[in-house]
């Protein structure tokens, strides 16, 4: 199942630049069984892993705008850190849920700007470039906390506000991902918080994966990737929603057979 899950979500993450925590938390959390914690520093050295194979195909095309790369790390850096020290202190107090179901809430949202043209401005970017950052720095608090984010929020922005094609766009936002990726990575190899049979399992299925959505990616119409891109972020943050609303239930359910006992304990007595 880990090998499977790390194949179609480097296929996402070549083709795209889109997949790395948005769908792989997910699944690990409701499919391999990982805490959340364990889940979200999996997939940040996973993402790391698979955008590392694929950043090369990018770079050999040129599919990279320096400039827009490093106003995006000025901002998501710092809130990198801030969303990684938000995840160790609000882990185990239940409130986690309750942001990645907000990151999917504003990943749906904003990506549905693709399909409204009069909400898009091609050049915002570049008239506006010292906004960058600051739009990135929600950006990194996010990927830090959930790892997702990176990939499908910093895609989106660029997409719909910067004057770049779909393929300088990917390749950008594939590096911009890796450099939170390293960084976040460091990180919770630090804290422990990453599961090494599962990671190796992930690897399995997502070089093959990534190789070949690098390969695809040269072969489709720009227009058509876009919308792609846009149903892809769209169906990864009702992914983050769902994840998060049955953490929620299931912390509900569990506190409510744990009552039961208690109750009929004081019955008897």
């Amino acid at each position: 199942m880990c090998a499977l899950i790390g194949f179609l979500v480097a296929l996402a993450i070549g083709l795209t630049g889109i997949g790395g925590g948005s769908f792989t938390v997910p699944a690990l959390v409701l499919l391999a069984g990982l805490p959340a914690g364990a889940a979200v520093g999996t997939a940040f050295v996973y993402a790391g892993a698979m955008r590392l194979v694929a950043a090369p195909f990018y770079l050999a095309g040129k599919h990279i705008h320096g400039r827009y790369l490093w106003l995006l790390a000025q901002g998501a850096v710092p809130g990198l850190l801030i969303g990684t020290w938000a995840l160790r202190v609000l882990e185990g107090d239940g409130r986690g849920p309750i942001v990645i179901i907000l990151l999917g809430l504003l990943l749906a949202a904003s990506s549905s700007v693709a399909f409204a043209p009069w909400a898009q401005n091609r050049g915002f970017a570049r008239k506006n470039p010292h906004w960058l950052p600051w739009l990135a720095l929600p950006i990194g608090i996010e990927a830090g906390f959930s790892s997702a984010g990176a990939g499908a929020l910093g895609t989106i922005l660029l997409l719909n506000y910067s004057e770049m094609e779909p393929a300088q766009v990917i390749g950008t936002d594939l590096l911009f991902g890796l450099g939170l990726a390293i960084i976040g990575s460091a990180f919770h190899w630090r804290f422990g918080s990453v599961s090494g049979p599962t990671l190796l399992r992930l690897l399995a299925g997502g070089i093959p994966g990534v190789i070949l959505g690098c390969l695809l990616a040269r072969r489709v119409p720009a227009r058509k990737w876009k919308l792609a891109i846009a149903m892809i972020a769209i169906f990864s943050g009702l992914q983050l929603v769902w994840s998060g609303s049955h953490a929620i239930f299931s912390h509900h359910a569990a506190a409510a057979a744990a009552l039961v006992p208690a109750a009929s304990h004081s019955a008897s007595e």
